[in-house]
C-alpha cells in the first residue's frame, strides 16, 4: 500500500477537525475538576470491606492495625476512608503532619486506649510524606507505635485488591451517566469546541476544558513537592477539602479547658424506618456539637420515645465506632409527634432543649410539619430544628440523595447479579424482582439500570397491558440472541392491579416455551447491612454541615438569656441539590409534596428512564434539555469552603 498516497479534497475537508471528549477512569480520584472519578467507589468498598473485616478481629484481640491503601500522589482514598471508619490517624501526600507528629500520633493512641477502646486503626497513604517530603511509610508508623507504646501492631497493604471486584452500584450508575453525557457533547460539538472531559459536580454532569483540568492536576503535585500544602488541598477541590476539614472536626477531641461553652442543650433523634448510615449522622452531629460548645442528647426511639422521656446526655466516647454500624442505634419509630404534643413538649422544657435535629424518613419531614404548626401553642417548639433526609427509599422532598439509599442500592444490584449467575447454566429465564420504596421508583429504576434490567416498572410511569405485552415480545426476541436470561425490576407499590404475582404469571404465560420465570420479593434485607462507603460519607458530612446549621442559629434566635425561633426558616431541611448541600425550610417544601403517595411532585432520577430503555435496546428517545454546557473549571476560596456556600 502506497503510504504516500494523497488523501483526497473530499477526505480533507470531511474530515477537517477530530472533537475529543474524556471520562476520567481512575481509583485514585487524583483528577481535578471532578468530585468522583469513575472507580474510585469501587475501590472504597474494597477498603471498607477490609476495614469492617479488621475491626472485628482487632476488638477481640486489642491490637493497633495499619492499613496501607493506594494513592501515590492522591491521599483521596486514605481520606475518605479514614473519614468512614473513624480511623484514629490517616497519612496523606496533601497534608502532611506538623513536626512532632510522633508524639500527637502516639498520645491521641494511648488516650484511646486509655478511653477502653480496644482497636486503633491508623490509615497510610502510599505516597504519604512530611513536611519535609520524606516518605512516610506503613512499615515505619508500625515500629514507632511498638518502639514508643508497645502495643501489638499489624500491618495490612491491601495493594491490587482496591482495583478488582464487581463496580459499585455508583460507579455502575456515574459511568453510564457520564458515558451519555459525553455522547451528548460530541453531539453537540463544533469546530472550535475545546477538547473537553465530562465531570460530576455534586450531582450534576459539567462538561470542563480538559487542558485546565490537567494543568490545575499538575498544580497540585508542583504544590506538593514546593511544600506549598495548603494550595494542595484546595487546588485538589471542593469535595476533597470538606472531606479533610470533616475528618480534621470529627476525629481529634479537644481537651475540654479549650472548648466553647454555649450553655444549649441540642437533642439528637431518628424518625422512621432503619437507613444504613444514621449512626455515622448521629455521630458526627454528636461530636460537632460538642466541638461546638454544646450539650448533646440522644432521644432513644423516635417521637414516641421522646414523649416518654427516653433522653440522655451522650458524649464523645459514646459515639465512637458507630459509622461502620448498620440499622438505627438509637432506635427509631415511624410514630408522628402530633399525639404527643404536650408531652414532648414537657421533655423539651425539663432537659431544657435549645434545638432539635431529626436524622430519618418521609415521617421526620412529616414530623417536621406538626411541630412546626404546634409553635403557637407550645412555646418549646419555637427551637432552630433540623432535618437531615435518611431513608432507603429516597422519597424525600428537597434532596436528590437520602441516607441509606445507596446501601440499598448495592444490596439490590448484588441480588440482581447473583440471581443472574444463578441462570448462567439454565438457559432462557426471566427473574421478577420486587423492590421496596412506597410508592417511590427511585430503587427500582436505579436498580434496573445499575444491574442491566430489561424493564422496570414504576408508579411514577403508568404502564398499562400494551407495555407488560410490549417487554414480553422485547424478551422473546432477546432470547434468541446469545444472552438468554432476562431480569425485571417492580416498585412495591408501582399498580395496585398489576402485581409482582401477576406479572410473573403474565411472563410465564406468554413466555411459554420460549422462557420460564422466577421470583424474588428481595424485602427487609435492602434496609439492613452495614452502610456503603457514600452512606458513611454523606450521612457524616451531611449531619456535621446541619449542626453548624444549628450553632449559627442558636446565636441568631438567642434573646434576653433564651431561644426563641419561629420563623420558617428557623425548621429547615438540608438536602443535596444538583451540585449544592442546600438549607430548605420544610414549609415551602409543602409544594413539591405529594402528601398522599409520600413523594416528591418531581424527581431528577426520571429523566435517567429513557437510558435504562436505551441500554435494554428499545428504541426510545433521550431528553436532552438538562446536558451540561463547557464551563471554566472553578477555584474556590477557603471561606466558601468553610462557610458552605459551595
Amino acid at each position: 500500500m502506497d503510504l504516500h498516497r494523497k488523501i483526497d479534497r473530499e477526505a480533507v475537508k470531511k474530515y477537517a477537525y477530530l472533537n475529543i471528549v474524556g471520562m476520567v477512569g481512575s481509583i485514585d480520584n487524583d483528577f481535578c475538576g471532578t468530585d468522583m472519578t469513575i472507580g474510585t467507589d469501587s475501590a472504597l468498598h474494597r477498603i471498607i470491606e477490609v476495614v469492617d473485616a479488621i475491626m472485628t478481629t482487632a476488638q477481640s484481640h486489642q491490637r493497633t492495625f495499619v492499613l496501607e491503601v493506594m494513592g501515590r500522589h492522591c491521599g483521596y482514598l486514605a481520606l475518605v476512608s479514614a473519614l468512614a471508619c473513624g480511623a484514629d490517624w490517616v497519612f496523606i501526600p496533601e497534608y502532611p503532619p506538623e513536626e512532632g507528629w510522633e508524639d500527637s500520633m502516639c498520645v491521641k493512641l494511648s488516650e484511646n486506649r486509655a478511653r477502653k477502646k480496644r482497636l486503633n486503626i491508623i490509615i497510610v497513604a502510599e505516597g504519604a510524606i512530611d513536611c519535609h517530603n520524606k516518605p512516610i511509610t506503613s512499615e515505619k508508623v508500625k515500629d514507632l507505635v511498638v518502639q514508643r507504646l508497645g502495643f501489638d501492631t499489624r500491618v495490612t497493604i491491601l495493594g491490587h485488591v482496591q482495583r478488582g471486584g464487581t463496580p459499585s452500584a455508583f460507579d455502575r450508575i456515574l459511568a453510564s451517566r457520564m458515558g451519555v453525557e459525553a455522547v451528548l457533547a460530541l453531539l453537540e460539538a463544533t469546530p472550535a469546541t475545546p477538547a473537553c472531559v465530562v465531570s460530576l459536580c455534586g450531582n450534576q454532569s459539567v462538561r470542563l476544558p480538559l487542558m485546565e483540568c490537567v494543568q490545575m492536576t499538575q498544580e497540585v503535585q508542583k504544590a506538593m513537592d514546593e511544600g506549598r500544602f495548603v494550595e494542595a488541598v484546595r487546588l485538589r477541590g471542593r469535595s476533597f477539602e470538606n472531606n479533610l476539614n470533616t475528618y480534621k472536626l470529627l476525629s481529634h477531641k479537644k481537651p475540654d479547658a479549650e472548648l466553647p461553652k454555649t450553655n444549649f442543650n441540642v437533642a439528637v433523634l431518628n424518625v422512621g424506618a432503619p437507613a444504613a448510615g444514621m449512626n455515622a449522622a448521629v455521630r458526627a452531629a454528636v461530636r460537632v456539637g460538642i466541638t461546638e460548645g454544646h450539650k448533646m442528647f440522644a432521644v432513644i426511639d423516635g417521637f414516641e420515645g421522646f414523649s416518654r422521656g427516653k433522653i440522655k446526655e451522650i458524649s464523645w466516647g459514646d459515639v465512637g465506632g458507630w459509622t461502620g454500624q448498620g440499622g438505627s442505634i438509637l432506635g427509631t419509630k415511624r410514630t408522628l409527634p402530633a399525639k404527643y404534643l404536650e408531652k414532648i413538649a414537657d421533655q423539651m422544657r425539663t432537659n431544657n432543649i435549645n434545638a432539635l435535629m431529626v436524622i430519618g424518613g418521609f415521617e421526620a419531614y412529616l414530623g417536621l410539619l406538626e411541630l412546626s404548626a404546634a409553635r403557637e401553642k407550645y412555646d418549646e417548639f419555637c427551637v432552630p430544628m433540623v432535618m437531615v433526609p435518611a431513608t432507603v427509599s429516597n422519597n424525600v422532598p428537597g434532596s436528590d440523595f437520602s441516607i441509606g439509599a445507596d446501601t440499598a442500592l448495592n444490596t439490590i444490584t448484588d441480588t440482581c447479579d447473583r440471581i443472574k449467575q444463578s441462570a448462567s447454566g439454565t438457559k432462557r429465564r426471566v427473574f421478577i424482582i420486587e423492590t421496596m420504596g412506597g410508592y417511590c421508583g427511585y430503587l427500582a429504576n436505579m436498580g434496573a439500570l445499575a444491574a442491566g434490567a430489561d424493564a422496570a416498572y414504576i408508579f411514577e410511569e403508568q404502564f398499562d397491558i400494551r407495555e407488560l405485552q410490549a417487554n414480553v415480545e422485547h424478551l422473546t426476541e432477546k432470547m434468541k440472541t446469545s444472552i438468554q436470561r432476562g431480569l425485571v425490576l417492580r416498585n412495591e407499590n408501582c399498580n395496585e392491579n398489576y402485581t409482582t404475582d401477576f406479572i410473573y404469571q403474565l411472563y410465564s404465560e406468554e413466555g411459554k416455551g420460549v422462557f420460564d420465570c422466577r421470583k424474588n420479593v428481595l424485602g427487609h434485607m435492602q434496609q439492613g447491612g452495614a452502610p456503603s462507603p457514600f452512606d458513611r460519607n454523606f450521612g457524616t458530612k451531611i449531619s456535621a454541615k446541619a449542626m453548624q446549621w444549628i450553632s449559627k442559629k442558636l446565636k441568631e434566635t438567642y434573646r434576653k438569656g433564651k431561644i426563641f425561633a419561629n420563623t420558617d426558616d428557623s425548621v429547615c431541611l438540608l438536602g443535596m441539590r444538583r451540585r449544592n448541600l442546600v438549607f430548605q425550610p420544610v414549609a415551602e417544601l409543602k409544594t413539591e409534596t405529594d402528601f398522599v403517595h409520600r413523594i416528591p411532585k418531581e424527581q431528577w432520577w426520571l429523566k435517567l428512564r429513557p437510558l435504562m430503555k436505551i441500554l435494554a435496546k428499545y428504541k426510545t428517545s433521550y431528553d436532552v434539555s438538562d446536558s451540561g454546557q463547557l464551563e471554566h473549571v472553578a477555584m474556590h476560596s477557603q471561606k466558601e469552603v468553610e462557610t458552605g456556600t459551595i
